[in-house]
């Protein structure tokens, strides 16, 4: 049984009934040219139910038993019971995206068996406009989102012709990563010293770990635009005790809209979706009479694979001021952009091991949510989580079947009531909302806020119409 790492561990430790901890997607497919959604449901169900093999990520769940060693070891099961794991669903009528949304909320609200592989695909057809929905969940102690965006593509063509598509986890997708390279040989000695190299320079970033920590705590001091980690954000209503259920907001917007924004101040993708974000937020809090004088603060989760094509869990993080007591726009977004600048500046001075170990004590106070009382009583040390995981560039296809839309669908916790995340597919910004359904009313309403700060910032960039 192979061990399990603190940061695989860390999310089924902070799981519970009202704290789920799977991330999941939703993706939206248009049938091929001659195809029903019917045709095309039932080619995804019968591909995905036909795969020969699964790969180990798909066969891997908590040692047993699951309640004593389940958060200290992995295990593998041989005989996978896929009809468990792919359901094929039915929208009510009318089939609006009202009732999609609705069934992805409720099917997030439910934990996954720790008895099995963490994971179900649910194939969804019953759209009154004739596209298929594919949602997918899996347990954040298995992928971040980074590595399950990757996964997704890695399945996907960019040809429309292409009739390759198999199940997600087949593993002969392995053999199409993008950069297929064989490593060099090497020697025996160079394989020795290169491992004993490797263990050497990670000591000596745990080493020098109290020195970066003494770095960031005199940055904090001296530059005003550093959101400090260990420093108190205001109390919110996102900063509260949660239920179970879930309620999941989706849409998209034109890539060209943030891209102009951001050509035009001199900033980034990234910069203008927090901004976006930020507006939209303060919107919200107005409208539930919860804004509060200070602004919010949001952890910006960072990916640290790079281009390994590692899977797993390989995140950090840095804060970022939201400026919500500015009802400026423009020195909003000024606000946002000094404070995420001065992040990365900070995080790009660490070393890998470093960083990681960063983002793993920034995320640490989340482990104690679930004591009762310490939500009540603990300052939160930031309000949500905004997170922006890119993905393909170009059109997607999956057995000539277009990707339309991905949607994120993350994890709300303890102190966390909502969180944020989105990704760029082709020419579309894709925006996943997940909160909890009883604290948050009417958490729909954020996606007309979001559409405004947005046009905010185009008057702001002199953008647009």
């Amino acid at each position: 049984m192979p061990y399990m790492p603190i940061t695989e561990s860390m999310f089924l430790l902070a799981e519970n009934r009202e704290q789920p901890m799977h991330a999941g997607g939703l993706q939206l497919f248009i049938p091929r040219e001659g195809q029903s959604a019917t045709d095309l449901a039932t080619e995804i169900f019968e591909t995905f139910h036909s795969c020969p093999e699964i790969r180990p990520l798909f066969r891997k769940r908590p040692a047993s038993p699951a309640s004593l060693v389940g958060t200290l070891a992995w295990s593998f099961d041989d005989d996978i019971d896929v009809d468990y794991h792919v359901r094929r669903a039915a929208l009510p009528r009318p089939g609006r995206i009202r009732e999609l949304l609705r069934y992805v909320s409720l099917n997030h609200s439910a934990l996954l068996d720790r008895n099995r592989p963490m994971w179900e695909l649910h194939i969804i057809e019953g759209l009154d406009d004739g596209r298929v929905a594919v949602y997918t969940k899996i347990h954040h102690s298995l992928l971040d989102g980074v590595s399950a965006l990757r996964l997704l593509e890695n399945s996907l063509s960019p040809d429309p012709d292409d009739r390759s598509g198999t199940a997600w986890w087949d593993p002969a997708l392995m053999r199409r990563r993008r950069n297929p390279r064989a490593p060099k040989s090497v020697s025996a000695l160079e394989r020795i010293t290169g491992t004993a190299g490797q263990t050497l320079g990670a000591v000596g970033q745990v080493v020098g770990a109290p020195a970066a920590a003494a770095k960031i705590a005199w940055t904090a001091i001296t530059d005003d635009d550093f959101a400090a980690p260990f420093v108190p954000a205001p109390k919110t209503i996102l900063d509260v005790p949660i239920g179970s259920a879930r309620r999941f907001a989706a849409q998209q917007w034109p890539r060209d809209r943030f891209d102009a924004i951001g050509n035009s101040l001199g900033i980034t993708l990234n910069d203008v979706v927090v901004a976006t974000c930020a507006g939209a937020l303060r919107a919200y809090l107005i409208d539930q009479d919860a804004l509060p004088d200070r602004p919010l603060i949001a952890a910006l989760p960072v990916s640290m694979h790079g281009d390994s094509g590692r899977e797993g869990n390989a995140v950090t993080a840095i804060m970022a001021n939201l400026a919500t007591d500015q009802p400026d726009p423009e020195r909003r977004l000024d606000a946002v952009v000094a404070s995420t600048r001065k992040a990365k500046q900070v995080i790009r001075g660490l070393p890998t091991l470093q960083a990681l170990m960063f983002g793993a004590a920034t995320f640490a106070p989340l482990a104690l949510a679930p004591v009762p009382g310490f939500v009540r009583t603990t300052p939160p040390q930031f309000n949500l989580l905004i997170s922006n995981v890119p993905g393909p560039s170009q059109p997607m296809y999956w057995n000539g079947a277009r990707l339309d839309g991905c949607y994120p669908v993350s994890i709300a916790m303890h102190g966390q009531a909502m969180n944020i995340t989105l990704t760029t597919t082709g020419d579309q910004v894709n925006f996943g909302i997940i909160g909890a359904r009883k604290e948050l009313p009417s958490l729909q309403r954020i996606l007309t806020h979001l559409d405004s700060a947005l046009e905010d910032l185009e008057k702001v960039a002199g953008v647009g119409g």
